[in-house]
């Protein structure tokens, strides 16, 4: 098992590489959802990204939590909205005092079995591109030091994500969020596929298609596509995931 020290040095390392060739946003806010959870151990996070449209979820660490991310997308109200529109974060909100300030999020929220969120704002400056929800299904309110580290993965992911637009010269973010969109749909379809067919939940057919891409060197919206087309079976993806169950068992850092 990693120490603290090692396992911050390399997430902020994953952080910052973002200008590889084959840079993958979506699972780049995965990864980050991923270490957040490992930060937090209680927690579920999402992320939301500024479109076109208003905020669209990118990644979520859990199916139950995408599904409480995206109500709150519609009812245009939560955590990651205040955070967003005010710019700063939201943090150690009690769901059960909530209903006043969320009518309409908080008791959905509580219904899904969370019991305290918190957001940070994805922003460089005074550009705000999202948010990162931290829902807990605990009452663990976050030390002084975990909210300072949440507000650094947030900080180095922003920066990452804006310095990989720029390198590609897209001056318009909504054309790297739209890209990131169409994939996260094609990868949508992938996890359904794979559920239906191996018997096993959205959460773990998710983690089965990141474990084959990551073994394969390939992008998540590639395996995605394979798997609709039909040249990559959900069988094949059966035996990364054993793999990906061995190394869960390494736990969250000292």
């Amino acid at each position: 098992m990693d120490s603290r020290d090692e396992w911050l040095a390399r997430t902020f390392i994953e952080l910052a590489d973002t200008l590889v060739a084959d840079f993958d946003l979506i699972e780049f806010l995965s990864m980050l959802a991923d270490r957040c959870v490992e930060l937090v151990g209680t927690a579920e996070v999402g992320l939301v990204l500024v479109g076109p449209h208003g905020l669209q979820v990118m990644a979520s660490s859990t199916e139950r939590m995408k599904v409480t991310e995206l109500l709150e997308v519609q009812y245009k109200e939560g955590p990651c909205f205040d955070c967003y529109r005010m710019g700063f974060s939201v943090l150690n909100q009690h769901l059960a005092s909530a209903d006043s300030r969320w009518p309409r999020f908080a008791p959905i929220a509580r219904e899904s079995g969370f019991q305290m969120v918190h957001a940070v704002p994805l922003r460089l400056r005074n550009e705000v591109i999202g948010a990162m929800n931290v829902f807990d299904t605990s009452l663990h309110e976050l030390t002084l030091t975990e909210s300072n580290l949440l507000r650094a993965f947030a900080d180095a992911a922003t920066i990452g994500i804006l310095q990989e637009r720029t390198v590609k010269q897209q001056s318009d973010l909504s054309i790297q969020l739209q890209g990131a969109l169409n994939s996260r749909i094609a990868v949508e379809q992938a996890k359904g596929i794979v559920s239906e067919r191996l018997n096993v939940d959205m959460d773990t057919a998710f983690g089965m298609i990141r474990a084959h891409a990551r073994n394969h060197g390939t992008l998540l919206s590639a395996v995605a596509d394979a798997l609709a087309r039909g040249s990559l079976s959900a069988a094949e993806l059966a035996s990364p995931a054993k793999e990906r169950s061995a190394d869960r068992t390494k736990g969250r850092p000292d």
